[in-house]
């Protein structure tokens, strides 16, 4: 068994509250320096000494899961939750997938650290990939969402997302254009609308 992670243990509030400056020390780091940022950075942000940091966060990449998860927790979840409520599972299902691609772009250098690393970023979202399956067999039987879906095809579109995600501004909202094209292919009946505007396209390399 996997050695339990460090903030997720029973701690004393001390110890609680140098877990949470450190997270969110290094959510606003990795939004304003990239990727590559240092520990140091994250640690002198938060007020805490580097061993502070690391009797909590072994590595950089504990530390990085752990904001993910921070994030999920906070921003995902609710929707999630509110999704399952609904009556309409299909429209419960896009819901989710806005909130998660809300989440990518604005923590899209957070998860460019971990770029690669598809099982552990699946761990993390074992909660949220259950969830998906649960709306995905209601909004079949609602007969809201094609029959032939199953949810290997719902993570793949996630992970697509994500993809054409780090092709737009970060903290733009121009992935809702894609979100709503899945949502027209995992749909039965495709809804008569306009998509959302497609906004210029970044100073990227891209293979046009």
């Amino acid at each position: 068994m996997q050695q339990e992670r460090a903030w997720r243990k029973p701690m004393r509030a001390d110890a609680a509250r140098n877990i949470e400056k450190i997270i969110s020390a290094a959510l606003d780091c990795f939004r304003d320096e990239g990727p590559h940022v240092s520990l140091k950075t994250v640690a002198d942000r938060a007020g805490v000494g580097p061993a502070t940091l690391f009797r909590n966060f072994a590595d950089k990449e504990e530390l990085v899961l752990a904001a993910i998860e921070r994030q999920l927790k906070v921003k995902v979840d609710p929707v999630t939750e509110l999704a399952l409520e609904n009556p309409d599972a299909a429209a419960g299902l896009v819901d989710v997938l806005g909130a998660v691609m809300q989440v990518a772009n604005e923590e899209h250098h957070l998860l460019s650290a971990v770029a690669g690393r598809r099982a552990l970023l699946v761990g993390l979202a074992g909660k949220l990939i259950e969830s998906m399956g649960v709306l995905l067999q209601r909004g079949q039987q609602q007969g809201t969402l094609r029959e032939e879906l199953r949810l290997i095809d719902m993570v793949r579109l996630v992970a697509m997302l994500i993809g054409a995600g780090d092709t737009v501004e970060p903290g733009s909202f121009a992935w809702q254009r894609y979100v709503a094209l899945v949502e027209d292919a995992i749909r039965t009946h495709r809804e008569n609308r306009p998509l959302p505007p497609l906004e210029p396209i970044p100073d990227v390399d891209l293979p046009l």
